[in-house]
């Protein structure tokens, strides 16, 4: 498939690259996602990670022909993906190549000035941690890559051969909570060049018992992720971005995977939902907090869906309203 859009289904517009995806991506928490973002027929919906068009797909039907949609993603391979997925639905979708970060201008080029909802669904897809070339899961050997979009910035090989041991270990111990974030970057330092999953991975065995051995790598794994992506200052942005674009009364949903990611979201939404971020009335009154918290507690995935969907047992959706 090309990445030019005549090549695409006819009512599915997309600006990206060709890519390929290696294995089904199941949605996390859709229903809840539904129920929550589609509060009526029709409208204008955001999808910020749209990934392989799950969200996506649960949001239009619920919504009816008349709604359209936005998808967003930094991965032209999963958007290749959504494409086809959403190729039989009457709706208005529009699939752009981009980091959320740039939602605004993104927003803006595709015509959606004002949504009733918004969805961020963070973290990897199963199909970016099944494909051995992008680097994401330390079980499959291939080259260090880690990006979200291969066309933009360093890989996470080239990354450990430009930081020094203190800044390995400064990003393993901010972006992984990792306790032996020391001790793995100075193994990894030793041991370059890292070029490889399993560069990395027999560098983190040097560093920590067996018994740490898995944990230490999923957090150094996030870690790396996380800072080739800048995930969480791109985060921020994305967030503020798609609040500017709800309409009154709009939705914005978070689901996210780890602590770092939720603590974040959490503080954006609290922040927003305090009388210091007061609504003006039209006389110039204050009248209120700007947002209202749907979700008190974050939801969980039912023990049916981590069963059907491993996956999904750290996901945490949170829910916003704009006033």
């Amino acid at each position: 498939m090309k990445g030019t859009p005549q090549d695409w289904p006819t009512n599915c517009t997309q600006n990206g690259t060709e890519g390929s995806c290696c294995e089904p991506h199941v949605p996390v928490l859709a229903a809840e996602v539904v129920r929550h973002l589609v509060t009526g027929p029709g409208g204008a919906f955001v999808d910020a990670t749209v990934g392989a068009g799950g969200h996506a797909e649960a949001i239009l039907r619920a919504a009816g022909p008349e709604a359209r949609l936005l998808g967003v993603d930094a991965d032209a391979a999963a958007l290749a993906t959504a494409c086809k997925r959403l190729s039989y639905l009457p709706n208005k979708i529009v699939l752009v190549h981009g980091n959320f970060r740039q939602l605004a201008g993104i927003a803006a080029g595709a015509g959606f000035t004002r949504v009733r909802g918004v969805l961020f669904d963070l973290g990897l897809s199963s199909m970016q941690l099944a494909c051995p070339e992008r680097g994401f899961s330390y079980w499959r050997e291939g080259p260090l890559d880690m990006r979200f979009d291969i066309t933009s910035g360093p890989s996470a090989a080239e990354l450990l051969s430009m930081l020094e041991e203190d800044e390995v270990a400064r990003l393993l111990t901010e972006y992984g909570e990792e306790p032996r974030a020391r001790a793995i970057a100075r193994a990894i330092v030793r041991s370059r060049p890292i070029r490889s999953v399993s560069d990395l991975v027999r560098a983190v065995d040097v560093a920590v018992p067996t018994r740490h051995r898995s944990k230490a790598l999923r957090r150094t794994f996030q870690a790396l992720r996380i800072a080739v992506n800048d995930e969480l200052a791109a985060l921020e942005e994305g967030l503020w971005a798609a609040w500017e674009l709800l309409e009154p009364g709009g939705r914005l949903a978070v689901i996210s995977f780890h602590s770092l990611e939720d603590r974040l979201v959490k503080r954006f939404m609290r922040q927003l939902a305090t009388t210091a971020n007061p609504v003006q009335a039209a006389g110039g009154e204050t009248v209120g907090a700007a947002a209202q918290i749907i979700t008190r507690r974050p939801i969980r995935p039912s023990l049916a869906e981590v069963q059907a969907n491993p996956r999904s047992r750290s996901a945490r959706l949170r829910v916003l309203a704009k006033l």
